[in-house]
């Protein structure tokens, strides 16, 4: 009989050693939870089809705009990483089943979808990716529909608040049949030197707080240091006749940075987020037309982007690939010394900052923008950390014709007036 080894971080072998109901990690960055998660369910996939039992594998997130912002890939990835998952699975471009067509995948957003989900055909396992924001009336009709004979729900996430819907099912009340623990950088064997590095640069720059937050697993507090603390908070919207906008910005990406666009509105002295795109090492060829297809209709409005690479600008504008996709009205913002603190200023003197649940992304930098702390004293210093902001750049440069230019004694915009 032939032996197949798979490789788990030491703290999730009796997650995943005998039955249980709920199986699951929390903690975080860097633990390697989600790509665990996501072998495991390829392994069980494989054991379920060699067994004759056909059914679902449903891997869910909170919101889930499109196949993008799933757990596709990182089931794609973690199939590939073992020869003989490989061999046994069939990968599309939108699909992942067994070749014998016994178990397949299905991904879905839980805000919207939840009905939906219901008429899964016998869902075998429901794993829940970043479920800290799931609310408890998802809980409540997502559980009951996992309901064959020894399915399983199994959920990741990273704490943020104290008291969540999540966090009090499963970490603070953990169910009888619930095998469950925290999983930090430190358990992972394989955490790489080039994340080690980032979170040795968060230790020195960040307050305790936050980075406790980001690699520790510990709940998320507003800290002094969060340059966006108490300014913005999640809500769905439609944008009504009278608003200003919309306003386009892009903040240009490299290596390991995201290209990152938005589009946002100004309205009752409030900044509104309506949508966002973003993609790391997207080459300028794409960048249009990944855009227009995420940002509605901005190939008809003015985009102001990133003034550093003039070069970007001009081939976006024109589009040098011969195709019809293009930013004609893209131009780059004019910069000042102190343009940046200036940019941070605008955004805190609306009333409000709202992000559609759509902006992920954007949410997350809002939570992460900080200004850099003394080490030693904990004294929050005026220096702003260069790191969670590329979607908050997008938005200064969406916003610059708004922005006022403190040493040039300009007034307040119309917008800020209301």
């Amino acid at each position: 009989m032939t032996t197949a080894r798979i490789q788990l971080p030491p703290k999730l072998i009796p997650v995943f050693s005998g039955p249980a109901r709920y199986r699951g990690a929390y903690g975080g960055r860097g633990s390697a939870k989600t790509r665990s998660f996501a072998l495991m369910t390829a392994v069980r996939a494989y054991m379920f089809a060699e067994a004759e039992q056909s059914g679902v594998i449903l891997c869910g997130r909170e919101y889930m705009n499109s196949l993008e912002d799933s757990s596709m890939e990182e089931v794609k990835q973690a199939i590939r990483s073992v020869d003989w998952l490989d061999a046994y699975f069939d990968i599309g471009e939108k699909y992942i089943r067994t070749k014998n067509r016994r178990v397949w995948y299905t991904f879905s957003g839980l805000r919207h979808n939840l009905d939906s989900i219901k008429s899964k055909a016998r869902i075998l396992i429901a794993w829940v990716d970043e479920a800290e924001t799931v609310t408890e009336i998802a809980w409540q009709k997502l559980l009951p529909t996992v309901r064959e004979q020894n399915s399983e729900v199994w959920i990741t996430w990273n704490p943020e608040l104290d008291g969540s819907p999540t966090d009090t099912r499963f970490r603070k009340n953990i169910p009888p049949s619930a095998k469950i623990v925290e999983l930090n950088y430190m358990d992972n064997p394989w955490f790489p030197d080039v994340l080690d590095e980032e979170r040795r640069n968060d230790q020195m720059a960040l307050d305790d707080q936050t980075y406790a937050w980001i690699w520790d697993g510990a709940y998320r507090e507003n800290s002094e240091s969060q340059i966006l603390a108490g300014k913005y908070r999640v809500a769905e919207f439609e944008p009504g006749k009278g608003w200003d906008g919309p306003y386009y910005g892009i903040d240009w990406g490299f290596s390991q940075d995201p290209t990152a666009g938005v589009r946002c509105w100004v309205y009752d002295r409030r900044l509104w987020i309506e949508y966002e795109a973003g993609k790391v090492a997207l080459e300028n060829d794409h960048i249009a037309k990944f855009m227009i297809d995420r940002l509605p209709a901005i190939e008809r409005h003015k985009v102001r982007a990133d003034s550093a690479r003039p070069e970007t600008i001009s081939h976006v504008k024109s589009n040098g690939n011969g195709k019809r996709d293009n930013l004609p009205s893209i131009e780059g913002v004019v910069k000042w010394p102190g343009s940046v603190e200036d940019g941070i200023a605008h955004l805190r003197s609306y009333t409000e900052i709202i992000i559609h649940p759509r902006c992920p992304a954007t949410l997350k930098e809002a939570r992460l923008y900080s200004y850099k702390v003394d080490r030693l004293s904990g004294d929050v210093l005026t220096d702003i950390v260069d790191k969670h902001n590329h979607y908050i750049d997008a938005l200064r440069y969406a916003l610059a014709p708004l922005i006022k230019h403190k040493s040039a004694g300009l007034v307040l915009s119309r917008h800020q007036r209301r």
